[in-house]
């Protein structure tokens, strides 16, 4: 499962899209989420492009939840804090805990359903871009935009590492679990401080590793990339506008 992200990439049904379509979509909704200051631009974006990625690219919607899952719970936290902390506006709900007043306050209630509408649609237009463009194409458009040839070949690298380094962590740990490593607690503490720094230790050697095999292919201090001239058909361009200026349609919309 370290890999699902970029297997769903090459295999997806919205592969031949042109990459810079899939990143003018994602980029484009992730800056409308941020910028409205309603939740209907955001959840109609996180909507859309949810059901464009289950439907369209044809990603598991059970994958996809999981996936999803991740930065909501986050989300959710920080929406209770802000909701009992916040406060502003008319009164919906007081209680009090050991003497503590906690208040819910319209503004409360509003702020924090802002913001996770904006998680919601920034979120599922990031991976509406991870689920369906191969990271290889993205460093292929951050190229042709001329950035600096340093950041481009430091976020290759980077990119790579994390799955080489998801990969050993979940080779040493299903090692230790069959060893009972993770019995007790004590066991348990001991063993995540073993796999830490067997992680360090790997993650050195593999950097040796790939050093010495750029070496032996005659590295010159840049990383090629396949780049792909195509033109961008004008109906796909019209689409996409067409896209991104409902969203912003959405954004006019007065708040409750």
């Amino acid at each position: 499962m370290e890999n699902i992200l970029d297997d769903y990439a090459h295999t997806n049904g919205l592969r031949e899209v042109d990459t810079r379509l899939k990143l003018f979509v994602g980029a484009g909704c992730i800056l409308i989420g941020i910028m409205s200051q309603t939740p209907y631009a955001p959840l109609f974006i996180g909507l859309s492009l949810g059901c464009a990625t289950v439907l369209l690219a044809r990603i598991p919607f059970g994958i996809y939840l999981r996936l999803l899952a991740i930065p909501v719970s986050f989300a959710v936290t920080s929406c209770i804090v802000i909701l009992l902390l916040t406060g502003g506006g008319g009164v919906i709900w007081e209680w009090s805990i050991l003497g503590q007043p906690l208040t819910v306050t319209t503004e409360s209630a509003d702020l924090a359903l802002l913001l996770m509408a904006r998680t919601f649609g920034g979120m599922s237009a990031l991976y509406f871009i991870a689920l369906t463009t191969p990271a290889v194409e993205l460093f292929a458009v951050m190229r042709r935009l001329h950035l600096p040839q340093e950041f481009i070949d430091l976020s290759m690298l980077i990119y790579r590492y994390i799955f080489i380094l998801i990969g050993e962590a979940i080779a040493i740990r299903n090692a230790q679990v069959m060893r009972h490593g993770y019995t007790t607690f004590r066991n348990s503490l001991s063993a995540f401080s073993m796999l830490a720094a067997m992680l360090f230790l790997r993650s050195w050697e593999k950097g040796e590793d790939l050093l010495r095999a750029m070496d032996a292919r005659c590295y010159d201090g840049k990383l090629s990339v396949m780049e792909d001239e195509g033109h961008i058909p004008k109906k796909a361009l019209l689409a996409v506008a067409a896209y991104l200026c409902t969203c912003m349609a959405f954004m006019v919309i007065p708040g409750g």
